[in-house]
């Protein structure tokens, strides 16, 4: 029997097995934490938010310049996300509580067959799956793009949301590992799309062609996101 997306998961343990498919409970946690952080610390501006999809799976793609980026859109989308997030964060307390609030562990260095398979998961009941598609923190210029989000999105047929995140890099004063505390920092979603068509075969050809298409769209929104908000970082 097909479970309801939002009825019949576990809540997120602290103590969730690499590999198990975390329910929506614990990023629903992890949300609301992340709302209560990031207005408290900053004052984000969210524009196009309407632009996610209510229901069903996503893939959540958006540019990283700052370790804050992760945080900041776990507490301004309008649903819970699980990100993705670098093996070497999942250390002692730290470790968690990023499995606690429904995040999962992947390993950068060669491929993690683990973490391909919670996330698959995580799209297959409908959640919102969160991937910085540049694979670490740079630029957030998407200049770059790994093949690990055409994979997901070809794979599991869910459309691809962009998001913008600007204003996080800049240093603050009295702490420089974080942007001014105060400052508004602007987030930026953009309309759902297609990686590819779904009668296409999941071939290293269509791979290939669903990477430039994602580039495209990405870096087209990006461009939007600065008219829009008059930023240019």
């Amino acid at each position: 029997m097909r479970r309801h997306p939002d009825r019949g998961e576990a809540g997120g343990s602290v103590n969730r097995p690499d590999g198990a498919v975390p329910g929506p409970k614990g990023a629903a946690t992890g949300r609301r934490i992340g709302i209560g952080l990031m207005h408290g610390l900053w004052r984000p501006r969210v524009l196009g938010a309407w632009r996610m999809p209510s229901t069903g799976p996503v893939i959540l793609a958006g540019n990283h310049a700052h370790n804050v980026d992760g945080p900041m859109l776990i507490g301004t989308s309008p649903r819970p996300i699980h990100f993705l997030v670098k093996r070497e964060a999942f250390i002692g307390p730290l470790g968690s509580f990023l499995r606690g609030i429904g995040q999962l562990p992947v390993d950068r260095s060669a491929p993690d067959r683990v973490a391909v398979t919670s996330a698959l998961g995580v799209l297959a009941r409908g959640g919102v799956l969160g991937i910085f598609p540049e694979g670490t923190r740079g630029h957030g210029d998407f200049a770059e793009l790994r093949s690990g989000l055409a994979y997901f999105a070809v794979r599991s047929g869910a459309p691809v949301v962009p998001v913008a995140v600007l204003g996080s890099a800049r240093p603050g004063r009295l702490i420089p590992a974080l942007p001014p505390l105060r400052d508004r920092i602007d987030v930026v979603f953009g309309d759902p799309f297609l990686a590819a068509e779904p009668s296409q075969r999941r071939t290293r050809a269509t791979l290939d062609a669903a990477t430039e298409r994602i580039q495209k769209h990405l870096v087209a929104h990006l461009d939007d996101a600065r008219r829009a908000t008059g930023r240019d970082e």
